[in-house]
């Protein structure tokens, strides 16, 4: 059987780089298995033919901003086993292409933007399993209209107020879980205690919908002392203006009885 020409498969090699002789017109690039830290920024914009690309268990911290915005033909990406801490807005760039993306088994990986997955309008399949993610945002999820699968299970979800909305999208799209939601479990903020979401219902979460967060209370708060002090300083300026207006009145007054005599 011939080797495909547009396929480069480095899996294996111990590499601590990117090699340098890829030919330009590669459409799949296999690099997993190797000791890769860094994606050059400037990478895809050399190839855009690159369909393709396997960096899964290697030793990325990071993705730099922009280094994924060029990718417009990328259909499959592997980022899973490396050592991702988060993903932020605009990772992915405009990526509309991009069918598959695995992030799964970066155990560092606790942040997720709500906007991480902008402009993959057509991502079919997201992995996210057995990260260190305790909660998410759920715009992350339902900005991708074209999504059909997601893997979430293996996260230390705590069961607080921010994962309620998670749960009820979860609980309505149970069928987008390869397993529904029996292999996910969550920690009660009480005691820590791990809880299978089967166990739980939109009940669990009810107390949460009269609850308010800090930002809230702190807000509520700076706003009632801020019509506090606009309403004593208001008062301040009708009391002295009233004053000086009682002043000339008693002092024009006295002038014209002056006048008289």
């Amino acid at each position: 059987m011939c080797p495909d020409p547009h396929t480069v498969d480095c899996s294996g090699r111990g590499l601590t780089r990117l090699p340098k002789q890829i030919p330009l017109d590669v459409r799949r690039l296999l690099l997993a298995d190797n000791w890769i830290p860094r994606i050059p920024s400037d990478f895809l914009v050399l190839y855009s033919d690159l369909v393709y690309l396997d960096l899964r268990n290697n030793s990325l911290s990071l993705i730099e901003p922009g280094t994924l915005s060029t990718s417009s033909r990328l259909v499959f990406l592997d980022l899973g086993s490396n050592n991702l801490t988060e993903i932020p807005k605009g990772t992915f760039g405009e990526s509309r292409s991009l069918i598959k993306l695995r992030l799964g088994n970066n155990p560092y990986l606790s942040m997720v933007s709500e906007d991480a997955f902008l402009g993959l309008t057509s991502l079919r399949e997201l992995e996210l399993e057995r990260n260190a993610l305790s909660t998410l945002k759920v715009g992350a999820l339902s900005q991708l209209p074209s999504l059909r699968a997601v893997r979430l299970e293996g996260n230390p979800w705590v069961c607080n107020c921010n994962f309620a909305s998670l749960f009820a999208w979860l609980m309505e799209n149970s069928h987008k879980l390869p397993n529904g939601v029996e292999g996910m479990e969550c920690s009660l903020p009480m005691d820590g205690r791990r809880v299978s979401l089967t166990q739980l219902s939109q009940d669990s979460f009810r107390e949460c919908q009269a609850n308010l967060t800090l930002t809230d209370l702190l807000i509520i708060i700076f706003s009632g002392i801020s019509v506090s002090v606009v309403a004593i300083m208001t008062s301040f300026f009708l009391a002295s203006t009233v004053h000086c207006f009682q002043r000339w009145s008693k002092g024009t007054k006295g002038d014209e009885e002056e006048s008289e005599e």
